[in-house]
């Protein structure tokens, strides 16, 4: 993605199933899980860098110590910088004697004085796109009590669309709700069915007589995470993975219905252990891929603590009715690992299907095309298109070669001339070796900064040649028009091809992508210069007013009005106008520029499970998207610049 375009958060969550010295006896470390943690989530981490969190929750703490421990970070490289300052204190404690690695209670003695020497672990990834940008907006959020079964702490990957009515639920309890984010939200609105639980239980004991200190085991034996999570899901509206620990060391991962967000786990006889992708899970646990199981949308898995023990039970279970699956497409076009080795066949597939496209673009004429890609993610498409190009071109000699016996005219001087003159040609064109320090220019000399983020292989590209790159997704444009075809025009080629292995961004993402102002969708921004060059301003005009009354209705009634402004156009106009766009005003060079993107049949083709699609064909999986589009259009028309996730807080 040329664009630099926030995403969707990561989760890694791990349950030891022993005590400490199970694993210090076996792996010669009581941080087994500290040091799991760690490697989930720095496997992870291309799904954060706004900041992170690790939380603890240690089991069966004696009366008047602490169990539950959190750490923040918003620093650039806090991941690395975190675990290695909480490893150097673990090191001091050591060497100050508070923790003797040669007493036989080692183990004990870890886990009483380093804060995350507990069984249950909780790791969050921030790339945020509502709410505060600095520590005190990373995850986990927590939620402190004198008692253990009301305390609580979470973590999550999520955007809810109806953060707002989440907020004015709780008003109306008679709650004072602080709307910062969505996850305070979430926080709360677990923690209030918690409490309800909990004094019930209280209640009860406390009536027929039973001893205070019975009371605590009794209410920690009786919570039931799935009701409570049953009564959260009645009102969340939005995609979420979301993962949490109560102070009695129940704990608790879930997943939305529609199955937006991504969930996997793994479990064996010493962990349980969560994550937002399948791959960390694999090379973490050193497992294979049927291992690690996916979460199913619209479930919860609870972990109970029985008390005294470290010991565990495991039930994943439906909280809430199911809808229709609808898993997100981005996350195989761009956002999750590529060794996944399903998502690296989905992107190949994704590069060999624009290949009639490009064939057409560039007239057949592949002698002389140059072939590339740009950025470095777009790579693993770029292999599936080669493949594709080289097993078109085979079939075109086969062909040729075919003819030519028939008729007699085949020989040695034809057959060199079919195969070698037209031959798909690959070649390395862009390289991003460095990452430039733009903001040591002021705004004014940024652009030109930015253009030298790139540079080019020279005398690769001959005269007359076509250039064909392909990227995995074009959002904005911006970074096209500034940098990289002004970067590409210095190779001098006859024509420009960018080929985007997504389809054309029309939508605003409400589930966690930051992709919600419509101003910034170059596809969005095409459209409304065609309509206007047809002279259908009123159609703009009218759909603005639609969208205002659709927002008057509640969320199941309304429609994604957006839609009407795209009936009227072809693909082809607004990728015309893209083209249009997105050339440098400030160039010389005089070749022509096409943007080809994947059509929408291609794209389902290609991934056939994770059909989620909304930002391309505003078909939003739940109501909340709806209401999204219709306000991200009214506030783009209306000129107010508050992000559609932060109107809705």
């Amino acid at each position: 993605m040329s664009d630099s375009v926030k995403h969707e958060c990561g989760l890694a969550f791990v349950r030891l199933k022993h005590d400490l010295s199970y694993y210090h006896k076996k792996y010669g470390t009581c941080l087994w899980g500290f040091q799991r943690l760690y490697l989930l989530m720095e496997k992870q981490h291309n799904r954060g860098q706004d900041g992170i969190g690790i939380g603890c929750c240690k089991l069966n703490m004696p009366l008047g110590q602490a169990y539950l421990f959190r750490e923040r970070s918003a620093e650039r490289d806090s991941l690395i910088k975190v675990m290695e300052t909480r490893i150097k204190k673990f090191r001091k404690l050591e060497r100050d004697g508070v923790i003797n690695p040669d007493a036989k209670d080692y183990p004990k003695q870890v886990k009483e004085n380093f804060k995350f020497g507990g069984e249950v672990l909780l790791g969050h990834l921030r790339y945020g796109t509502s709410g505060a940008f600095g520590e005190g907006g990373c995850h986990p959020f927590v939620r402190r009590t004198n008692w253990p079964t009301k305390s609580l702490m979470v973590a999550g990957n999520f955007n809810m669309t109806n953060a707002r009515d989440l907020n004015h639920h709780l008003i109306n309890r008679g709650q004072h709700p602080v709307f910062a984010s969505d996850t305070q939200t979430v926080l709360e609105e677990i923690g209030y069915h918690l409490d309800v639980a909990h004094d019930a239980i209280y209640r009860r004991e406390r009536d027929k007589g039973t001893p205070g200190r019975d009371i605590p085991a009794i209410i920690s034996d009786e919570i039931d995470m799935n009701l409570i999570m049953e009564e959260c899901g009645k009102i969340w509206d939005g995609g979420y993975t979301i993962g949490g620990v109560v102070g009695n060391g129940d704990a608790f991962v879930l997943r939305d219905p529609c199955g937006i967000r991504p969930c996997h786990y793994y479990e064996d006889d010493e962990v349980i252990a969560f994550a937002s992708e399948r791959v960390p899970l694999m090379t973490v646990f050193s497992c294979e891929m049927e291992d690690v199981s996916e979460l199913p949308p619209g479930n919860v898995a609870v972990i109970k603590h029985r008390p005294d023990t470290p010991e565990c039970e495991l039930s994943i279970k439906p909280f809430c009715e199911p809808r229709e699956v609808s898993p997100c497409s981005f996350e195989r076009i761009y956002f999750s690992r590529p060794n996944d080795p399903e998502i690296y066949r989905e992107r190949k597939a994704l590069g060999a299907a624009v290949l009639p496209q490009i064939i057409k673009s560039i007239d057949d004429d592949l002698a002389n095309t140059v072939f590339s890609f740009i950025p470095n993610t777009a790579e693993i498409a770029y292999h599936g298109m080669m493949a594709s190009l080289r097993e078109f071109r085979r079939g075109q000699v086969r062909d040729k070669l075919l003819e030519a016996q028939e008729a007699g005219t085949l020989d040695a001087t034809m057959i060199d001339d079919l195969i070698m003159r037209n031959w798909p040609r690959a070649e390395k064109i862009a390289h991003k070796d460095i990452k430039l320090r733009t903001f040591i220019s002021q705004e004014k000399g940024r652009d030109q900064m930015v253009s030298h983020v790139y540079d080019i292989s020279y005398g690769v590209v001959k005269a007359g040649d076509n250039l064909v790159v392909m990227d995995d997704s074009i959002v904005r444009g911006t970074t096209l028009q500034k940098s990289i075809l002004k970067i590409l025009a210095r190779t001098n080629p006859k024509k420009i091809v960018i080929v985007s292995t997504a389809p054309q961004i029309r939508y605003p993402d409400c589930y966690g992508i930051d992709m919600s102002e419509l101003g910034k969708f170059i596809a969005f921004r095409a459209a409304i210069n065609v309509l206007t060059q047809k002279n259908k301003q009123s159609l703009i005009a009218d759909v603005h007013e639609i969208c205002i009354n659709e927002l008057k209705k509640n969320d199941h009634e309304m429609i994604n009005a957006m839609k009407l402004l795209y009936e009227p156009l072809t693909d082809d106009e607004i990728s015309a106008e893209i083209s249009r766009m997105v050339r440098p005003v400030d160039i010389e060079w005089e070749g022509e520029i096409e943007v080809i993107y994947q059509t929408i049949e291609n794209l389902h083709k290609a991934i056939p499970v994770h059909n989620g699609d909304w930002y391309f064909t505003g078909n939003y999986p739940t109501p909340g998207g709806n209401r999204v589009a219709n306000q991200s259009l009214v506030s783009h028309l209306e000129g107010d610049k508050t992000r559609p996730y932060d109107m809705l807080l």
